[in-house]
């Protein structure tokens, strides 16, 4: 049923958690906390147990196929008629638009239950699949990079992206069609969310990735509970958007939006701000004059963002929930320079622990949640810092955003230098890269280099 497979819009007062005022461009405070070896080892023996417990009943996840991340949905009637869905559906409506800017779509959550019931007829739970499915999206330009090496960060990119997404079941739509000719650049992502909403009825929640954003902690899972009450996750400052009025108040290159009517209204109210209406210049100018901060006399995908929350706080900012106790997304530069010293740790934890001999020892790449979650209880009090990194401790950042890098553009933003960017990149996705190759017995030969070495034995406890 549809109300055992998804909660839909959530309704009544929320608010965003977020805490201190932002420092978006701040420098890490780093933790030099030590804990005692008592401490050390009883989270490492934690570890254990928990790896050990669970195989009892944890069975090894299916590797999915690479492009197609899930098996495609097939109801019991479906199936009957050679995989053609009885019934009619939102889809049999000849009105219905994907484009933004069209007709807009009304009764989508009750559209989305009675597809789900034709699909799902004993419901998401009963077919295997988790209650709060999840599709990222993500995307580039057609047309070839401008920038010498483009191309080839791009796909980098791209496989980081599908390594996350094989490894924790979330499928991936990653599109280079221009969806609206007027929504470029990083108004493109609007059309985008707005079309994989309709394509994926299934999913609960749709997450967008840009391109130059890098998943650094391949263990860490999306705290979907934590969003229950909210429709909208964004990195972010609550007194930074409603008090100081920034439009570096939040972060729009990295959010989750719940599938959902609500969300359909707000992506439409979102792009009404942006070049595909005819009051974009109109609109520029009333941003500009209620922002501060705002460097230039327009309507950005982010400003815009934090003009619809600042002026509507009660019918948008109370589903929107913003965050910054971990990197749920990372500034680059506050992150790259510390990846080094955050591996040996995780290493550490793992070399010294006693009886972390179940932990090291190899396993399929099916196998990765049971792993993941054993060794996040051994780094949990050894390592300080949040789970999913922050800007104390030693943990891994969840996601490290290169914003201002512009890899494809072939100019960063004038305060970076290409080379500072192009090391970061580097750094960022072979750490990201040593994590999954570890399931396949390699690891790169150093941070910036391509070349791999096999893994010995007994790996991190065998010195090689």
């Amino acid at each position: 049923m549809a109300s055992e497979s998804t909660p839909f819009c959530v309704s009544g007062a929320g608010g965003g958690k977020g805490g201190a005022a932002a420092k978006p461009h701040g420098h890490v405070v780093l933790s030099g906390r030590v804990h005692d070896a008592l401490v050390f080892a009883a989270g490492a023996a934690a570890a254990v147990l928990l790896l050990l417990g669970t195989a009892s009943f944890l069975s090894p996840t299916p590797v999915p196929n690479l492009v197609a991340l899930r098996s495609p949905a097939v109801s019991v009637s479906s199936a009957a008629s050679h995989g053609l869905a009885p019934g009619r559906t939102f889809y049999d409506d000849p009105d219905l638009s994907y484009a933004v800017g069209r007709r807009r779509l009304t009764g989508w959550d009750a559209k989305r239950a009675q597809w789900l019931r034709l699909h799902y007829p004993r419901g998401l739970n009963a077919s295997g699949e988790a209650a709060e499915r999840v599709v990222m999206v993500s995307g580039s330009q057609s047309a070839p990079c401008k920038g010498a090496g483009g191309d080839n960060l791009l796909l980098r990119f791209l496989k980081n992206k599908l390594d996350y997404c094989r490894l924790h079941g979330v499928e991936l739509f990653y599109n280079t069609a221009l969806l609206h000719k007027e929504m470029k650049a990083y108004w493109a992502k609007i059309p985008n969310v707005r079309a994989t909403m309709l394509a994926h009825p299934e999913a609960e929640w749709i997450w967008w990735l840009d391109a130059d954003a890098v998943l650094t902690d391949m263990d860490f899972s999306l705290q979907l509970h934590r969003y229950k009450d909210h429709n909208l996750i964004l990195y972010g400052w609550d007194r930074e958007v409603y008090d100081a009025r920034s439009w570096l108040g939040l972060n729009a290159g990295v959010f989750l939006i719940r599938n959902c009517q609500w969300s359909l209204d707000f992506m439409d109210a979102w792009a009404r701000l942006g070049p595909a209406s005819p009051e974009y210049a109109h609109w520029g100018k009333l941003i500009g004059e209620a922002l501060n901060v705002k460097a230039d006399n327009g309507s950005d995908d982010q400003a815009a963002l934090v003009y619809l929350l600042l002026k509507n706080r009660k019918k948008w900012g109370a589903k929107t929930y913003l965050h910054n106790d971990y990197y749920f997304q990372g500034y680059w530069a506050e992150i790259v320079d510390q990846l080094d010293d955050i591996a040996a740790r995780y290493l550490a934890a793992e070399r010294r622990a006693p009886g972390a001999v179940a932990l090291r020892r190899r396993h399929s790449e099916g196998e990765h949640a049971r792993y993941a979650a054993a060794r996040n209880a051994a780094v949990k009090r050894s390592v300080p810092g949040p789970a999913g990194g922050g800007q104390t401790g030693w943990r891994r950042p969840f996601v490290t955003h290169f914003t201002g890098c512009q890899p494809c553009g072939g100019k960063p933003n004038e305060i970076y230098s290409k080379e500072t960017c192009a090391d970061g990149m580097r750094r960022a996705l072979t750490f990201a890269d040593d994590q999954v190759l570890r399931a396949y017995g390699f690891r790169h030969e150093g941070p910036l280099s391509d070349d791999v070495r096999p893994l010995p034995f007994g790996y991190p406890a065998a010195r090689h």
